[in-house]
């Protein structure tokens, strides 16, 4: 395919593509800022098929850097600026880059430690362009854009790779779903160095929207564009549209052209669903993972409602299967699909054993297929709890417990008990000046879940380790403090 960013500088050189809180950028613009950009880089070294490491928060520079970094046919390499020196230390042995692009507004205090070859933002953008510099003119489908890195428990953390293929899958797949038009902004206030974000950004260039682009999660910010701007789609994690719905100013609404909160990365509460009908906010939840280039299913605008708690039917380019079906009918969620990455870095592998002989990829969820189709999360397969010979499926627990008032998160976890059996705790933060006891939790669940489900004991914590994406990292648990209430 055409080289996006060049190509839709010719179909819209000035439809908007780009909001900041102070400034605007159309196509055309956009084009001749990252063309500048890339010119720079090249003078700085980069050539194509280099490997460069990104590392930079949601300004403006790093926006720039992703696309130049297209521009000149690299692999770019997301590195999450949250991380700590020793996991960025062994992606970065891992996927050996260049060098490590950074943005000067991002925290560098774990990257500075790290001895490897690093190129400041603002060192590129001093230097001269160059005459010698061309955009590559061709995106090739087979040709891996990016890689992302998971954690995994032994934190040796699997690099996935992804194509422009992958990508434009993707943004078909999403389009026929959500039925996008040229009138649409989405709202990016997801990690750019995360899929969801990322895919974004690509999506705006296929096409052709606008996005509005926020650094870091600012509620202020984000509730005064979805009020009074033009937004009509933002992206988000449960956690983050609990945190959002929390701080809506009393009596707002969304502006009279917002469409839907798009929800990714785990189940949502039914409270939650509840808060956003009384506030007339539609709730599109969807599914996917880094490896199948985020979003393959998802509910669209007819369903939302009568499919509440459904992460909507495959999208027209995904099959999905439930294979292994459990005593709850319940069973493993495999895909095969062309959004299915390329491959995971120096683990070739591990990511065949990923697949099965007739190449679904085993995606490591467990959920069901209705009557109609439509896909239902229940959960990673190794987060379930088996006790005895029920099985407990922590999520589910937990959506009831978010209706508790006064908790603000709270994650169920298994531990061995008598005769081989897992019996369920629970970890929980939360609001100020909110108490709650054991005896109060306990009998709330004994009203609201079966016996076997409600959680034996009930662990206070300060905070729970997190991705940037809002994901609470349940193999981190155990080794926190806690105080059991």
């Amino acid at each position: 395919m055409e080289n996006w960013l060049v190509k839709r500088a010719k179909l819209d050189p000035d439809k908007i593509a780009l909001i900041l809180e102070h400034a605007d950028f159309t196509f055309g613009e956009l084009n001749s800022t990252v063309q500048l950009f890339a010119s720079k880089l090249f003078t700085s070294g980069i050539r194509q098929n280099d490997s460069v490491a990104l590392f930079s928060d949601n300004c403006f520079n790093g926006y720039v850097a992703i696309l130049a970094l297209q521009q000149l046919g690299t692999r770019t390499i997301f590195l999450d600026t949250g991380l700590s020196k020793d996991t960025l230390t062994y992606q970065i042995n891992d996927c050996h880059p260049k060098t490590i692009l950074i943005s000067d507004s991002v925290n560098t205090s774990e990257i500075d430690h790290i001895n490897w070859d690093k190129t400041m933002m603002s060192e590129v953008l001093s230097l001269n362009p160059t005459k010698n510099y061309r955009p590559v003119s061709e995106f090739d489908n087979s040709q891996v854009a990016t890689i992302f890195y998971t954690p995994n428990a032994d934190k040796k953390d699997t690099g996935v790779m992804l194509t422009y293929g992958n990508y434009f899958y993707s943004a078909m797949g999403t389009t026929l779903n959500l039925g996008i038009n040229k009138q649409d902004t989405w709202v990016l206030t997801l990690p750019i160095f995360n899929v969801p974000g990322l895919s974004i950004i690509m999506r705006s260039l296929i096409y052709g929207i606008g996005v509005y682009l926020i650094d870091g999660f600012n509620i202020d910010l984000i509730n005064k564009v979805l009020i009074n701007e033009r937004a009509t789609i933002i992206s988000l994690t449960p956690t983050l549209l609990r945190e959002l719905l929390n701080t809506l100013p009393k009596g707002s609404r969304y502006n009279e052209h917002f469409r839907c909160i798009f929800l990714g990365t785990g189940l949502i509460d039914n409270w939650t669903l509840l808060r956003c009908n009384m506030l007339d906010i539609p709730v599109l939840q969807s599914y996917g993972m880094t490896e199948t280039t985020a979003n393959i299913s998802a509910l669209n605008f007819n369903d939302a409602e009568i499919k509440a708690g459904s992460c909507g039917q495959p999208f027209f380019t995904e099959q999905v299967r439930i294979t292994n079906i459990n005593q709850d009918n319940i069973g493993c969620i495999e895909v095969k699909s062309p959004t299915i990455a390329a491959g995971y870095l120096n683990k070739d592998k591990l990511f065949k054993n990923r697949f099965t002989s007739d190449g679904f990829f085993k995606t490591g969820d467990v959920g069901y297929l209705d009557d109609d189709n439509f896909l239902y999360l229940k959960g990673r397969q190794a987060d379930l709890i088996y006790s005895g010979n029920k099985i407990i499926y922590p999520e589910e627990v937990e959506n009831v417990y978010h209706s508790v008032n006064g908790i603000t998160d709270i994650c169920i976890v298994g531990i061995k008990g008598d005769h081989g059996k897992q019996i369920p705790i629970a970890y929980l933060t939360l609001k100020d000046n909110a108490y709650l006891t054991s005896e109060d939790l306990h009998e709330f669940g004994q009203h609201n879940l079966i016996n076997y489900q409600v959680p034996i004991e009930f662990r206070l914590i300060e905070k729970f380790p997190k991705s940037t994406g809002g994901k609470i990292l349940r193999n981190r648990l155990f080794n926190l403090k806690y105080k059991v209430i």
